[in-house]
C-alpha cells in the first residue's frame, strides 16, 4: 500500500488493483509478442490495472499534484477464484486505514468505455460425495460417487435461468478417484452461480442444493441391493451479495466527466464482479473503471493485450480521481 498525502490528510480515496489471477501455480506466464499484440495469462486481469496504478503514482509525483484528501494506492489479493475478496475485505474491515476511507476505485481490465457501478452476487460451492470405494470388477454394483456426480452435473446443465436479471452457473472443477479400475471413494466438484439480483441468486442456490440431494438419492436407490450408501456435503466457500447503491453517484459522475473531457462518450454503466463489491458491502461508495488498451480472452491461456492508446486509461483514471477529490461533477 502507498499513502499519498501529508499528515493533515486524514481521509483517503482508495485506488486499487488486484495481484492474483485465476491460474494455478506453475502456469507459464511468460509474455509473448505477436506484432502489436502481447499474449500472456493474467496480462490484463489484472496486470493492466496494476500498471495503471503505478503510472498514476508516478504521474502525480512528477507533476507535483496535491489532492485535498489523501490517495491510498493498494495492490490487493483474493479477487479471483475462491479468494472471496479477502484483500479488500481486510482493507475496509480490519486494516489500519479502515476508518479513514471515503471512497474506493478499482482499476480492472482493458480500455472498454464502461463503469462498473453495481455488483453482481455470487455463491461458490464445493460438493463432496463419499462412498466405500472398491474394486471395479469385484465390487461392481456398489454406490459410485462419480456416477452420482455425473447425474448431478447433467441435471445442473439442464437448468434454465433468467436472462433478466442475468443469472449464470458453471461447474468449474471436478475431481476424485484413485485409478481407472477402482470404484472411487470420493468425487467432488466446485460450482459457481451468479446473478445481478439477490433474490434470483437465492432461488438458484436453492435449486442447486435440491439437485445435489436428488443426484445422491438416485444413486443410493439404484444401488440399494449392494447395501452401500453415499453421503454428500455441499460446502459454501464464498459469498458475494448483489449490490446496487446510489452512494457511488459522485464517483460515477466524476468518471463520466473524465471520459467526456478526453473526447469520449459517456461510459456505459454495467454490473460487474470486482473488488468494489467488498467496499460497497462495507457501505463505501465504490466503482470499477478500466485500465486502458484493448484486450481479449480473459481468464484463458490465450489472454491478450494491445497497448495502443493505453495511456488514455491512465489519463481517464487520473481525471476521475481529481474530479472526485475536487468535488467537480
Amino acid at each position: 500500500m502507498c499513502w499519498v498525502g501529508g499528515p493533515a490528510s486524514h481521509r483517503a480515496l482508495v485506488i486499487a488493483a488486484h495481484l492474483d489471477t485465476v491460474f494455478p501455480r506453475g502456469t507459464d506466464v511468460t509474455v509473448k509478442r505477436s506484432g502489436a499484440r502481447l499474449n500472456g495469462p493474467g496480462l490484463v486481469d489484472d496486470t493492466r490495472g496494476l500498471a495503471a496504478v503505478l503510472a498514476l503514482v508516478e504521474a502525480l509525483d512528477h507533476a507535483g499534484i496535491k489532492t485535498q484528501r489523501a490517495l491510498l494506492f493498494v495492490a490487493d489479493v483474493g479477487e479471483e477464484g475462491l479468494g472471496s475478496l479477502r484483500g479488500v475485505k481486510y482493507l475496509v474491515g480490519e486494516g489500519k486505514y479502515k476508518d479513514r476511507i471515503d471512497a474506493f476505485i478499482s482499476i480492472d481490465g482493458d480500455g472498454s468505455n464502461r463503469i462498473v457501478n453495481a455488483e453482481m452476487g455470487s455463491r461458490r460451492y464445493r460438493v463432496t460425495i463419499k462412498g466405500p470405494g472398491g474394486h471395479s470388477y469385484i465390487n461392481f454394483g456398489r454406490v459410485n460417487p462419480a456416477h452420482a456426480l455425473g447425474t448431478i452435473i447433467a441435471r445442473l446443465s439442464d437448468m434454465e435461468v433468467p436472462t433478466e436479471p442475468k443469472t449464470t452457473y458453471n461447474v468449474g472443477r471436478i475431481g476424485g478417484g484413485t485409478s481407472v479400475n477402482s470404484v472411487p471413494f470420493e468425487a467432488w466438484m466446485e460450482f459457481d452461480m451468479r446473478s445481478e439480483k439477490e433474490d434470483a441468486l437465492i432461488r438458484l442456490e436453492e435449486r442447486f442444493l435440491k439437485i445435489v440431494d436428488e443426484g445422491v438419492t438416485e444413486e443410493n436407490r439404484r444401488r440399494a441391493a449392494s447395501g452401500t450408501k453415499l453421503t454428500v456435503e455441499a460446502n459454501r466457500l464464498a459469498v458475494r451479495h448483489a449490490i446496487s447503491d446510489n452512494k457511488n453517484q459522485d464517483l460515477v459522475a466524476a468518471a463520466t466527466l473524465a471520459s467526456r473531457a478526453l473526447g469520449g462518450d459517456a461510459p456505459a454503466l454495467i454490473v460487474g464482479s470486482t473488488d468494489s463489491n467488498a467496499a460497497m458491502s462495507a457501505g463505501l461508495p465504490a466503482i470499477t473503471i478500466p485500465g486502458g488498451g484493448r484486450a481479449g480472452n480473459l481468464h484463458s491461456l490465450e489472454e491478450w493485450f494491445e497497448p495502443e492508446g493505453a495511456y488514455q486509461g491512465v489519463q481517464q483514471a487520473l481525471l476521475t480521481i481529481l474530479a472526485f477529490d475536487s468535488g467537480r461533477r
